[in-house]
């Protein structure tokens, strides 16, 4: 039995990219779609949350990485169950 190394490698670098990179996009997604803490100089009117909402643009741009991200997942398995 021989092993094609070359193959081998090429299936390990192209697997770590991709899956740095799904992992990166799937981030963006948490860190778009998670509550900001406000800065220690603009705190929050007594009773009020230390906290503020994330943009309408954060939110569409972390929409759009989370829909990236089940994209590619649902790629992968169709790679697999398809053939």
């Amino acid at each position: 039995m021989s092993i094609d190394w070359a193959a081998l490698g090429q299936v390990f670098g192209v697997t770590l990219v991709v899956t740095v990179g799904i992992v990166g996009l799937f981030t963006v997604g948490i860190v778009g779609t998670s509550r900001k803490r406000r800065p220690a100089g603009g705190a929050a009117p007594t009773g009020g949350p230390a906290t503020t909402a994330p943009s309408a643009a954060a939110r569409t741009g972390a929409y759009a990485a989370f829909a990236l991200c089940a994209a590619a997942v649902a790629y992968g398995i169709y790679l697999i169950v398809a053939r």
